[in-house]
């Protein structure tokens, strides 16, 4: 909100200066976010009238004026602004006067200079050249009663700072000039202004017929009729400066007053034309598909869940947001309905963000209204009315003021010990109820405890705690005492059996990944095509209609990452993530870190795409495989030794997708990405990617001693033919089964050979051969030959009982 400084001390003027005042407002919770000078600073510069305009002889463009200043002689200023006559009063810079900084940063002497062979001895201005606007157009003109020789800076009021408050949703109250001074008054002391509404008499008996059919929507509606209104009246400069500098334009002066009374008092009102409304008004819910052309010139759809007010015939305005365009003012109007009336919060918030707008209106009412003063607000718009537009032949109709469902404000209790608990500082009954009653609280008191009835303009009154923020608010944030807080520092330290996150994050960056960070709610499809999901949890509220769902997997935030580095050329793509996944769960119950219904396990996901190595000259340019990915896996778990088996996944191929297990249990996959997706996703090649469990990827067994071999270790290198179904890993499980592990040190596939055309190798077809080397030694004593040939019979024998292999 914002708003100009001296509208502010009109209303509540404390002895304090404009930083003073800025840093009282912060720390009662009312944040000034920016304080800027209405003008920037310039000199010399005073209202002067231009009594001569004639000819440049030596220039079309330029004209010789004769400026009169209230000096008692006339100034020769040569001028090039197209609108510059005889008549006119505009600034004018004095010779030594210092106009606002350019774009050097350095400000603009006026001197005596000469312009094409005639002496200049000033500078007419425009607003552009005094930074009051980009209005570039000609000079600035001013009121023909503005006096000569009067400083500039007097005149327009420059000397004024702008403020700029940022409020959070609970201070609806101060969405005001006079709420924000009701503030400043009770903070300070100083006395508050408040404003006065003096009836206007009705003069003639017409009333607008109104219905209110949804108390649900309007809890009051108040209207009166005006006739013969002149809407091509001028507003008053004061009130276009305000609005400016409230950062409203002003429109019309009908519109002008409406915007005025909402800046002043915080309340928003509409003026309908009231010879465009078809019989009367009935407010209510929209009907589905009823369309509306709004004042911003868009046109919408409502439906039931979004409130109107319609006349016989159509749809008229959007209750509380925007007024319609079929009854808006224009220079035409004569005769005007001036509404005002209080909308329910729940019945306002969000519908303009439905239609991807919102207003000052809007941001009002869905955060709450004073409904108590929708009669003195009319008042008030009456009397502007009749000051700005108002004709000898100007008559008002009575104000019709319907309560229909009013807010009842709850009485809220504080006890005093519990204030000074939150609070933090010892606090007496007497300070509660001095800082309560400086808000304009009424406030009800008992032993140890104070009760107060919540005013119709204060909506977020609901809780004893509100009640404590506002004592706190009052007494002074900066008062607390800064008090350290005392507690056992007790070090919790991770066990040695397992790796931090960050640990995996370092591993996965030295195998050439980069980090990702994304959201954890995804498009439905995603969960549907590459996770299986088909019921996800889906949000209530989601920031966009597409992120409707959490997700259950990460490859489909990876794979997005993957075709927006596409899409802008990236050859190579190797990404990885760290998040969390959100699974239905009856199991898990509430928690301070859980959901009921939902477990939310964390998972590292990883993506590579493009050639297996950046760009090189050592070897040739491969695409990155299976096994590249099913290598990084295997690097990342080490040195635990996980195992792999054929397996099916949603989004991976069904031919080249493997189940990661780690002692047993099935942690992740590993795999290509399904050649329907990758169609889908419009992807020149296949990228790998592998999801794990991150639990598992940070076990880590704690190291122990193993002393050094003493004897020299013995490799057997053997030939086995087995089935073409058979799995490596089956092959080197049956041989580690058939040795005790100290003998046995290690079994490595070297080879793999299977029939080609003619060359067969002595295997049949559907076989393939598989070269394998063992270590084996002994700690206790050198290995024999019988006894090297003992073990190794005991792997063959194991083979082939398990696998059916024979040696070749």
């Amino acid at each position: 909100m914002q708003f100009p400084e001296s509208w502010l001390r009109e209303f509540c003027n404390p002895p304090l200066t404009t930083q003073e005042l800025a840093d009282t407002l912060t720390m009662a919770g009312l944040e000034v976010e920016e304080l800027r000078p209405v003008a920037p600073p310039f000199t010399k510069i005073v209202v002067g009238e231009i009594k001569e305009a004639v000819q440049h002889p030596d220039a079309d463009r330029l004209r010789v004026c004769q400026v009169d200043v209230g000096q008692g002689g006339l100034l020769t200023i040569v001028c090039g602004a197209p609108n510059a006559r005889v008549g006119i009063k505009v600034p004018c810079a004095m010779v030594g006067a210092e106009l606002p900084p350019g774009e050097d940063g350095k400000p603009f002497l006026i001197k005596i200079g000469k312009l094409r062979g005639v002496e200049s001895h000033g500078m007419l201005c425009s607003a552009r050249e005094l930074k009051l606007s980009e209005d570039h157009g000609g000079l600035l003109e001013l009121p023909a009663d503005a006096p000569l020789g009067q400083d500039i800076r007097a005149y327009l009021q420059l000397d004024d700072t702008l403020f700029t408050l940022k409020l959070t949703p609970n201070l609806a109250h101060c969405l005001s000039v006079y709420g924000v001074a009701r503030e400043v008054s009770a903070l300070t002391g100083a006395p508050l202004k408040a404003p006065q509404f003096p009836p206007v008499a009705a003069t003639i008996g017409d009333r607008l017929p109104v219905r209110v059919s949804a108390p649900d929507l309007c809890g009051r509606f108040s209207g009166r009729v005006v006739r013969n209104v002149n809407p091509r009246a001028q507003t008053p400069q004061w009130m276009v400066d305000r609005l400016a500098r409230c950062g409203q334009r002003s429109v019309a002066p009908l519109v002008d007053i409406s915007n005025y009374v909402m800046f002043e008092l915080g309340r928003p009102s509409h003026i309908f034309d009231l010879d465009k409304i078809h019989g009367g008004l009935d407010v209510r819910w929209g009907r589905v598909g009823e369309p509306l052309k709004l004042l911003n010139g868009n046109t919408v759809t409502v439906d039931e869940k979004v409130g109107v007010i319609a006349d016989a015939a159509q749809v008229e305005s959007l209750a509380g947001i925007m007024g319609g365009d079929a009854t808006a003012v224009t220079d035409d109007t004569r005769h005007i309905y001036v509404e005002a009336a209080f909308w329910w919060p729940e019945a306002i918030a969000g519908r303009s963000r439905r239609y991807n707008f919102s207003t000052d209106a809007g941001h009002r009412f869905e955060r709450g209204v004073d409904p108590e003063l929708t009669v003195e607000h009319i008042e008030r718009i009456t009397q502007l009315v009749i000051d700005i537009c108002g004709t000898p032949e100007t008559a008002l109709g009575p104000i019709d003021d319907q309560r229909v469902n009013v807010p009842a404000q709850a009485p809220v209790r504080m006890r005093v010990a519990r204030a000074a608990k939150v609070i933090g500082m010892p606090l007496t009954q007497a300070q509660c109820v001095d800082a309560l009653q400086r808000l304009g609280l009424p406030v009800a008191q008992e032993e140890g405890a104070v009760t107060v009835t919540p005013p119709s303009f204060r909506f977020d009154l609901r809780l004893e705690e509100d009640l404590i923020e506002e004592v706190a608010r009052i007494v002074g944030y900066n008062t607390l005492p800064t008090t350290p807080p005392l507690a056992p520092i007790t070090p919790k330290l991770r066990q040695e059996s397992r790796r931090s996150s960050f640990a995996v994050r370092r591993e996965l960056a030295a195998l050439g990944y980069q980090e990702t960070i994304n959201f954890s709610f995804v498009e439905e499809r995603w969960e549907s095509e590459l996770a299986g999901n088909a019921a996800p949890i889906k949000l209530l509220n989601p920031i966009a209609s597409q992120l409707s769902v959490m997700r259950s997997s990460l490859l489909g935030s990876l794979l997005q990452v993957l075709k927006f580095n596409l899409d802008r050329k990236a050859g190579r793509v190797r990404v990885f993530e760290l998040g969390r996944v959100f699974l239905r769960d009856a199991g898990v119950q509430n928690t301070d870190s859980t959901v009921e219904g939902v477990s939310q396990p964390m998972r590292v996901a990883a993506l590579a795409y493009g050639a297996q190595d950046a760009l090189q000259w050592g070897r040739k340019d491969k695409a990155v495989d299976f096994y590249d990915a099913k290598g990084d896996v295997e690097a990342l778990l080490a040195p635990l030794r996980p195992t792999f088996e054929p397996a099916e996944h949603p989004a991976l191929h069904p031919g080249r997708c493997a189940r990661v297990l780690l002692d047993g249990r099935a942690i992740g996959f590993v795999g290509e990405l399904h050649p329907r997706w990758r169609q889908s996703w419009d992807l020149p090649g296949a990228p790998m990617l592998f999801e794990l469990e991150l639990e598992a990827v940070q076990r880590r067994p704690v190291p122990s001693f193993k002393p050094v071999a003493k004897r020299q270790l013995v490799e057997r290198d053997i030939a086995v033919v087995v089935a073409e179904r058979v799995t490596h890993g089956e092959v080197v499980r049956a041989a580690e089964a058939a040795l005790p592990g100290e003998l046995l040190r290690s079994c490595v596939l070297f080879d793999v050979f299977r029939p080609q055309g003619t060359s067969t190798g002595g295997l049949a077809q559907g076989e393939k051969s598989l070269a394998i080397r063992l270590t084996l030694g002994s700690d206790a004593a050198a290995l024999t030959d019988a006894e090297i040939d003992t073990a190794v019979q005991a792997v063959l024998q194991a083979l082939a009982q398990h696998t059916g292999a024979r040696l070749r």
